[in-house]
């Protein structure tokens, strides 16, 4: 038994006439006749009584009309869902972010996906650069948008840099050099700086680092704290010179705090990654719609 049995005798149940039904189907009415035949042999009970007056349902062949036509239904539904699917129409997608970096874009960004693909779902893990390099290694993320770390598994992983972001100083109103367009890092160095904890971001504390030692000083960090955002926190309490991604001064608007440029400029790198391999359609359109809005600039704007 084939669907396209189901079909035709549906079809000939429906208008109970082959005639009619033939004409419907756009086949010859000989081999629609054949096809039900075929079905009643295969069930083994007569479906349809033919009789010069015309074409009525037998009490079994009501019954194979209700569920053909809830069997019918499920197979058009299926049948959709995969053509969505493989159009990356349909699906999920696990999505792994660091907060305060993509907080500019990220929700302006799963809007726009949403509308062009509303039946993909979309599930966010806000995690640490190095958990979201992890997962997605594991195949337990999608994608990620995060930081690069310094020990990252490479193996099957592909990344597209979105921006190199530069770092800022945080320092009280009070502070002389919160008058300045820019501070130089060499000025820094009688401060005890505040940065985020190694543990939670290696490769923007390893960038502070190497910023501190090409300014000739060995950086004496009074604070590192796990939260990015407490690091305005401390500063706010006298504890220090905060040292921050750009994206983080954006979210410290209302605070009484000064964000400078620090030069020469040191950046930190804001990239997308995933594996190689996973090929799922609804990663491909999340990762071209990506770069759509990176090669538009619509990332930052």
């Amino acid at each position: 038994m084939e669907l396209r049995h189901l079909r035709y005798f549906q079809a000939v149940a429906e208008d109970l006439s082959f005639s009619k039904a033939a004409r419907r189907l756009r086949v010859a009415q000989p081999a629609l006749s054949r096809a039900v035949k075929d079905l009643e042999i295969h069930l083994g009970v007569e479906l349809l009584t033919r009789s010069r007056r015309g074409v009525a349902l037998t009490e079994a062949g009501a019954v194979l009309l209700d569920e053909t036509a809830i069997l019918l239904q499920r197979v058009d539904h299926l049948v959709g869902r995969v053509q969505r699917t493989a159009a990356g129409e349909e699906g999920e997608i696990r999505l792994g972010y660091i907060g305060a970096p993509t907080h500019a874009f990220l929700g302006r960004l799963l809007r726009e996906f949403h509308q062009r693909f509303p039946r993909v779902s979309i599930v966010l893990e806000e995690r640490t650069p190095e958990r979201v390099w992890e997962m997605v290694a594991r195949g337990r993320l999608s994608l990620g948008l995060t930081r690069p770390v310094l020990a990252a598994p490479s193996a099957n992983l592909r990344t597209l840099l979105l921006r190199k972001e530069p770092l800022c100083g945080v320092f009280p109103n009070g502070d002389p050099r919160a008058k300045k367009k820019s501070v130089q890092w060499k000025e820094l160095r009688q401060d005890p700086l505040i940065v985020l904890a190694r543990r939670e971001g290696v490769g923007l504390h390893e960038e502070i680092l190497e910023a501190c030692r090409r300014a000739r000083f060995n950086p004496r960090l009074a604070h590192t704290p796990s939260v990015i955002t407490t690091v305005l926190s401390y500063v706010e309490a006298g504890a220090g010179i905060g040292i921050i991604p750009e994206s983080v001064a954006l979210l410290g608007s209302g605070v009484p705090l000064t964000f400078r440029p620090l030069t020469p400029q040191q950046c930190v790198d804001l990239v997308m990654v995933w594996k190689e391999d996973d090929l799922s359609p609804p990663l491909l359109a999340f990762r071209a719609l990506v770069t759509e809005w990176r090669q538009a600039g619509k990332l930052w704007n």
